[in-house]
């Protein structure tokens, strides 16, 4: 009898898939990645076409051992890690670090871990998709790069344990720019007016508000102003003077994608992002259904598409039409608008079986389980249910040349809202008096109630708003919104009160030096860019090694120049150097002056350039005057020791004044003179 060995990655899924499949099936665990780049090293090959150096996880040893022998012993090994990039680098890994025959490995994916879901998986199996494991191998380069060579710098310039990256230097930025924008936020004051009428026949009164002038909105600015209008306003009769009837309709939400999930979450349960994967992955692998077994009871957590399978559509459009009537399905489907971002492999984040209710399966489920599920299942339901109607009635009211406005909405039909609001949505405006109101309705003003605001700087980022705003950036993915936070609170860059995200001393020191150093590592549109050229790889229109050779050349070869002209030494010295760069000028500086790359010492203490040049202050565009062609004309006399020092640096290690500019453009991260240079240019 033939025997088949299913490896996925973690033992909770281990212990739900036994019980779908027979006696012939092994199912055994990973427990995640088994290879990675060394901690030691760099662990990539430059000079070979950005070829990675794996070895094997400590700790690992002994799990690859036993995989190895039920390998050994199996007829077919299924690779079923998790469906996507991670999941197929890991497969990939495996394959590698087992050494398994191409013949009888197979890889299969599930987007969800039920019986069918399983058994459907074993009849498609495929071979693995190298596409999605360079686009993960480029991921885990281009992180390693930036990682690897500029945490040193920090540990250096500020403590040890610091660290940059990629992802998590561009969100840092994100909470340093909004603290910014916070702290250089002017409040500016604005006016509010209610008029309280009576309306004859009607016991309680109406509230209405001032809007402005029949034609034009008016923002009252202070006090005087508000003075003027009530003044104006004194001896006034209020009559209506519009009364206009209508509806509208608000459209059901789409079902949760990751960062939705986790937005949600924040603001319904109160949840942080690490918390919510948890426990989206502990629901996902399995729970145990009294009845039914241990079972995932939702999709795959990692996406960012909001598709839904056909079967799972037609079950959820089956299942509102018996509870709620046929007038609450939803007329077609609807998913978000097409997005170069989204990677649509996969489904949105949906209950397994929609008649698995959260009701039915609370006491099998944790408190913060249960609480997860039932908004995960509350808004697949919703998203495919019709949109709620309301029928609007906005009365104005004319007082002399101003306008107050009175509006109200009603529930004409409920539709999605039976079952799901979203958090802090807004409440609709109650006034029962206005469905009473006609054009000949008497009004009689009781008083007015007026109130002294001042604008608001933006929010405070929480960990929602942060994740929706990287989302809409395309900085990280799904899978790395929370690890991101995670890490960024870890290492004490930012802190958390209530829901607020603050930016710390240690975040705005590490993120002045990112932005000073290496601007284009935090730039977040550069680093969109690369998200965009990862997927492209995954997609297979861009070859790994050209996205690890374009985010990497200036960090290898430059580095690797760099470390051979003395480079340590020179940025040792870092506070006392400027980089220019003028195309042209590069005839006019003798100091360092190669292909438009110009090194100019820099001293703190005379507050500016040495040997610098005399500016044309008569033209916008500065020009170098001739008269700075000598090397020390316009030096100041203390400064001169650092212009030496320089020299003597460039002399000791034979290197050219504009080996080290290039070397210190390195070190800031600045592109512009060197893109499109080759190695020997250096």
């Amino acid at each position: 009898m033939a025997h088949y060995l299913v490896i996925v990655e973690s033992p909770a899924k281990v212990k739900t898939i036994k019980k779908f499949l027979g006696s012939n099936y092994t199912v055994a665990a990973s427990q995640g990645h088994v290879r990675d780049l060394p901690k030691s090293q760099l662990g990539i090959d430059v000079e070979n076409d950005y070829e990675p150096k794996y070895i094997t996880i400590r700790g690992k040893g002994e799990i690859l051992a036993t995989l190895r022998k039920e390998a050994k012993k199996s007829d077919k090994v299924y690779l079923a890690t998790d469906p996507d990039r991670e999941g197929e680098a890991i497969s990939w890994h495996l394959a590698a670090a087992l050494k398994l025959d191409e013949k009888k490995m197979r890889r299969i994916t599930f987007n969800e871990i039920t019986k069918n879901a399983v058994k459907a998986s074993l009849k498609a199996p495929r071979d693995i998709d190298m596409d999605l494991v360079d686009a993960q191998q480029a991921r885990r380069e281009l992180d390693r790069m930036v990682g690897y060579k500029i945490s040193p710098l920090l540990w250096a310039k500020v403590k040890r344990g610091l660290s940059a990256g990629r992802v998590q230097s561009v969100a840092l930025r994100i909470v340093a720019d909004r603290e910014a924008e916070i702290d250089a936020f002017i409040p500016e004051e604005y006016w509010s007016l209610d008029a309280q009428l009576k309306v004859k026949g009607e016991k309680r009164p109406l509230t209405a508000k001032f809007y402005g002038t029949e034609k034009k909105k008016m923002t009252i600015h202070s006090k005087e102003e508000m003075d003027e209008i009530l003044k104006k306003l004194e001896n006034e009769e209020f009559q209506i003077t519009d009364i206009k009837n209508s509806e509208r309709t608000r459209k059901a939400p789409l079902p949760f994608t990751t960062s939705t999930l986790q937005q949600e979450a924040a603001k319904a349960l109160n949840f942080g992002t690490q918390k919510t994967m948890r426990i989206a992955q502990q629901l996902y692998e399995g729970v145990d259904i009294k009845g039914n077994g241990t079972v995932g009871v939702i999709t795959y957590l990692r996406t960012d598409s909001t598709r839904i399978s056909e079967e799972a559509d037609a079950a959820a459009r089956s299942y509102i039409a018996e509870t709620y009537g046929e007038a609450y399905v939803a007329e077609g489907t609807k998913t978000r608008s097409a997005d170069k971002k989204i990677q649509d492999a996969h489904e949105a984040i949906r209950p397994t079986d929609i008649t698995r209710t959260p009701a039915a399966i609370k006491d099998s489920l944790s408190r913060d389980q249960f609480r997860l599920y039932q908004l995960i299942w509350k808004r697949f339901t919703a998203s495919r249910m019709q949109p709620a109607k309301y029928e609007t009635t906005a009365v104005k009211i004319g007082a002399g040349e101003y306008c107050f406005t009175v509006s109200t909405a009603r529930v004409a039909f409920d539709g999605f809202r039976s079952v799901y609001v979203e958090a802090e949505e807004e409440k609709e405006e109650s006034n029962v008096l206005v469905g009473h109101l006609s054009m000949d309705s008497v009004l009689t003003k009781e008083e007015f109630d007026p109130k002294q605001h001042f604008t608001q700087p933006p929010a405070h980022y929480t960990e929602a708003s942060l994740v929706k705003t990287m989302e809409e950036l395309g900085i990280g993915r799904p899978s790395t919104y929370a690890p991101t936070i995670s890490l960024i609170l870890g290492r004490r860059y930012i802190t958390k009160e209530g829901k607020n995200l603050y930016l710390t001393e240690i975040g705005e020191v590490v993120n002045n030096i990112m932005k000073q150093s290496f601007p284009s590592i935090v730039d977040v549109h550069f680093t969109a860019n690369m998200e965009g050229l990862l997927d492209m790889v995954e997609e297979g229109k861009v070859r790994a090694i050209g996205a690890s050779a374009m985010y990497g050349y200036q960090f290898q070869n430059m580095q690797h120049v760099a470390e051979k002209n003395g480079w340590h030494q020179f940025v040792a010295m870092e506070n006392h150097y400027n980089l220019l760069y003028r195309e042209d000028e590069r005839e006019l500086l003798p100091i360092c002056k190669q292909d438009g790359v110009m090194l100019m010492p820099y001293s703190p203490l005379a507050g500016g350039h040495l040997a610098r040049p005399t500016w044309n202050s008569s033209s916008k565009r500065s020009q170098v005057d001739t008269s700075a062609r000598s090397k020390y004309d316009h030096a100041e006399q203390q400064d001169l020791p650092i212009i030496k020092r320089v020299a003597e640096l460039a002399e000791k290690h034979n290197v050219k004044m504009s080996q080290i500019a290039l070397a210190w453009q390195w070190a800031k991260g600045v592109t512009a003179p060197i893109v499109g240079a080759t190695k020997e240019q250096y």
